[in-house]
């Protein structure tokens, strides 16, 4: 169970990382990646962040060059919510796959 401010929080990172991977994205052709959800620590220290990429072939390497610059990231959110936040949480990047998952329970629906 969140508290409301764990809610404020991660929804706040929510909204900054999607729109920074919106803006990096756009010169990459044909590769979305969107966040969809954000867990912050009850201690506000860390926060694991969901990412949905598509298309799903490229999500393991999207996903390294990510982790791979991940300083560079938080370094981003943390001049974006400098004035919201005092101490800006460590992320960790994992892949959602509940829309893979989604589509191929459909497929075996349609047999």
């Amino acid at each position: 169970m969140e508290t409301t401010r764990q809610n404020k929080i991660s929804r706040l990172i929510q909204k900054e990382l999607s729109e920074m991977f919106m803006l990096q994205t756009k010169a990459m052709k044909g590769v979305l990646i969107s966040v969809s959800a954000c867990r912050i620590s009850p201690d506000l220290s860390v926060c694991r962040v969901y990412l949905s990429i598509f298309p799903s072939q490229k999500s393991e390497e999207i996903l390294k060059n990510i982790n791979d610059n991940m300083k560079s990231i938080r370094y981003e959110l943390g001049t974006r919510v400098r004035f919201q936040l005092r101490i800006i949480p460590e992320l960790r990047f994992f892949i959602d796959d509940s829309l893979d998952y989604i589509e191929h329970i459909d497929q075996l629906l349609k047999e």
